[in-house]
């Protein structure tokens, strides 16, 4: 049988552009890049016979015809074997052409199968690939193996951000992508089924240091640099640098043989664009050269971590979508879905696809972003019987003064709420994607200080005589960590938007009964944060839809803060009255440094910092206890002791007899309790029981000693348990 998933067989052809004329003649497909895997959504979720969908991506000479794609259903992998719910024979995809230049070509493979009574492993494979010139580092032809929970289970969530390295990192330090060997370690044990990028999967800041955008970074006066036009000349330079750098960091190991075997879900962040995008002065921010690398980096975006077609052009000074909107298009003239005139300098020898149909899985913005002049794509999907996922896009309608517009939001909330609505109470978890922590310590005194004039006589050294060089931004002169401060959601002009974030939040899960969790990157360091209701309102965690854990983890490859700034922020880490029945803090989670003990291994943090955690790191999110299907046979297992003297995991996430503390950076229910490296969860590899029925294990994975190019790693657990807030009454009140 031979199919194309969803996509209705004109959006296989359609395009604009010829492309470049080249037909390869050389036996099999030459591979530049991939095959890279990525999850999109089920459909059918809520039936018995729920559909897995996903994408595979490769990256090719031009002139090519790929082969095929094969999928191949492996066998089940439950824990009492068994036989598939259905007759499951082999099934072939063909590529979809998404876009070609004279460079390179990238292929699709939209993919779909039929999640089985038990976990299953699949298997896919595109014959005669083979690497092109030397630009692929392993050889393509071989079978991919993946992984698909039993449709009784939910998915095994990994979630990383920061996947490279900040311009001036010393590279005998930090010794490339270490950890993706730990994350392969893991996946050989208990496999996971999909993996979320939490933003900054790829750094693109050395654009600017040595790549095109060099000439431009140097030039001092802040007024020519604002000036400089972003012409054909520089777009080309800087689409052929986003492109080789693409190829460079996606073929690097062991990322790359991640990227062939856990499926993918990604957003992006500043650091996939440039550092900073969107955070810098406003009137900086809409010169030409950022509007210019904003289109191109979002181009390989699309490609590289979406597997969709990008716009077919992209901003220039001589042709700007400003430009679009005044002029009349000429009988004839391409047009974009937005209904622009297009590019035809860069439609020469090129081919991009229009697809006449958007997945599902997307939340398209209703108009474009600032600077970015796309429109955000935000995500929704399910993974698997009991967990959804959202993640926001924060980047694209991002400015100094507002991460996304209102009518965002409107329509993200709109469609969580009539998602999880139509699951009929069968949704217990929301996985929320915000990329930047949203439970944090507050920085503004920070602020204050460094856009106070104090600084306004260093500044102007810096100007004349190049003093505190490395206190200021190449790009608008401002205090570089400015920029990183006021990307979060605790800056003080984010202040009404983060409230109004949380308060939707919160209604969420009280109107649907969902636990929320939330993850955040961004920072290079590891935390755990929480909302929850005050003390006094005596409510236990599992009735709490305030309750509202925030995992940090950041970064898997880029270097930590020094650790004098994260004993910083575990010093500010109070108690932060959200509201007037919310508060907030981080869980004193790191109850011992990784790896202590063990020969060569340092201190990472202050011994009594035990709450930010100064090393590379990634987490791990997994349903608490097995679910048991049709024929009475559960995937997993519980740690030993986990179901209690009964056996019942529900009286485990009974918190009636939890005495709260004190000191609310303490366990405040009894999955936080003994939270850390003696925690059941902090393994990664049992299901603790210890969160009920429908609870999650939440463990971080911290890097032990950055010079081991094994990347092993010291693990931190907890759970948190399902809400069930139905009829339930606080004190006093009701709701």
């Amino acid at each position: 049988m031979t199919t194309n998933g969803d996509y209705p067989p004109q959006a296989q052809v359609n395009g604009v552009g010829d492309g470049p004329q080249i037909v390869s003649t050389t036996p099999g497909t030459e591979v530049i890049c991939g095959p890279l895997l990525n999850y999109r959504r089920m459909s059918n979720e809520h039936s018995p016979n729920p559909q897995w969908h996903g994408s595979v991506l490769i990256v090719t000479t031009p002139g090519q015809q790929p082969a095929p794609l094969r999928l191949r259903f492996a066998g089940l992998t439950g824990i009492n074997g068994g036989q598939s719910n259905s007759e499951v024979g082999d099934r072939t995809f063909n590529a979809i052409k998404l876009c070609e230049d004279p460079r390179k070509a990238f292929f699709n493979y939209e993919i779909d199968l039929p999640f089985q009574e038990q976990e299953a492993m699949w298997t896919y494979h595109i014959a005669d690939m083979k690497p092109a010139g030397g630009l692929h580092k392993q050889n393509p032809d071989k079978p991919c193996r993946f992984y698909v929970p039993s449709k009784h289970e939910s998915f095994r969530i990994m979630f990383h951000s920061c996947n490279g390295f900040s311009v001036g990192t010393d590279m005998e330090t930090w010794k490339g992508p270490s950890l993706w060997n730990d994350v392969l370690r893991m996946q050989a044990e208990q496999p996971f089924h999909v993996m979320i990028g939490g933003g900054d999967q790829i750094y693109n800041d050395s654009v600017r240091t040595d790549g095109p955008l060099k000439p431009w970074t140097a030039i001092s006066n802040p007024r020519k640099r604002r000036e400089f036009p972003f012409d054909e000349d520089m777009r080309s330079r800087c689409d052929q640098y986003y492109f080789d750098n693409y190829v460079d960091w996606y073929g690097t190991e062991p990322f790359a043989a991640a990227n062939a075997q856990i499926p993918q879900l990604n957003i992006w962040d500043d650091h996939d664009i440039i550092d900073g995008f969107g955070s810098y002065t406003d009137h900086f921010m809409q010169c030409a050269v950022f509007r210019g690398i904003g289109g191109v980096a979002h181009k390989y975006y699309m490609l590289f971590q979406h597997h969709i077609p990008p716009p077919a052009s992209t901003f220039t000074t001589a042709v700007s979508k400003k430009h679009h909107f005044s002029t009349k298009a000429s009988p004839g003239t391409p047009m974009s879905k937005e209904g622009q005139p297009l590019d035809p300098m860069q439609l020469e020898r090129t081919f991009v696809m229009k697809p006449s149909y958007e997945d599902p899985s997307y939340i398209i913005g209703p108009r474009p972003g600032p600077y970015v002049e796309e429109r955000s794509r935000s995500m929704y999907c399910q993974l698997g019987k009991r967990i959804a996922f959202a993640g926001i896009d924060a980047r694209t309608e991002r400015t100094r003064h507002q991460i996304n517009y209102p009518e965002t939001y409107e329509l993200f909330f709109s469609t969580l709420a009539s998602n999880i609505e139509a699951s009929k109470g069968e949704i217990k978890h929301l996985i929320l994607l915000l990329g930047v922590p949203i439970a944090y310590p507050r920085l503004q005194w920070l602020e204050n200080i460094l856009q106070s004039p104090l600084v306004g006589p260093i500044r102007f050294l810096n100007k004349r005589f190049g003093v505190a060089g490395g206190l200021f931004n190449q790009f608008d002169g401002g205090v570089d960590l400015l920029d990183d401060l006021d990307d979060h959601y605790t800056a003080h002009q984010h202040k009404k938007e983060r409230k109004d974030l949380i308060h939707r939040i919160q209604n969420l899960a009280k109107e649907y009964s969902v636990r929320v969790t939330i993850l955040g990157g961004d920072v290079h360091l590891s935390a755990f944060g929480r909302f929850y209701s005050k003390p006094e309102l005596n409510i236990p965690a599992e009735k709490d839809y305030r309750y509202i854990a925030n995992i940090v983890s950041s970064a898997i490859t880029n270097k930590p803060p020094p650790q004098a700034v994260a004993n910083l922020l575990a010093r500010r880490n109070k108690i932060h009255h959200f509201d007037h029945e919310t508060d907030e803090t981080l869980l004193e989670l790191f109850d011992k440094q990784p790896g202590a003990g063990e020969p060569g291994v340092k201190p990472k943090s202050a011994a009594n910092n035990k709450a930010t955690m100064p090393s590379r790191n990634y987490a791990i999110i997994a349903e608490s206890h097995p679910h048991r299907g049709s024929t009475g046979q559960a995937d997993g297992a519980l740690a030993n002791g986990a179901n209690g003297i009964n056996g019942s995991a529900e009286a485990q996430a009974d918190n009636t007899d939890f005495v709260l503390p004190k000191n609310p950076r303490e366990p405040i229910h009894k999955g936080e309790q003994h939270a850390g490296a003696s925690h059941p969860a902090a393994s990664g590899l049992t299901r603790t029981g210890l969160a009920g029925l429908d609870g999650l294990d939440v463990t971080i994975r911290v890097e032990k000693n950055p010079e081991d190019r094994e990347g092993r790693t010291e693990g931190y657990g907890l759970s948190v348990p399902a809400l069930d807030c139905r009829g339930y009454k606080e004190q006093g009140r009701g709701w």
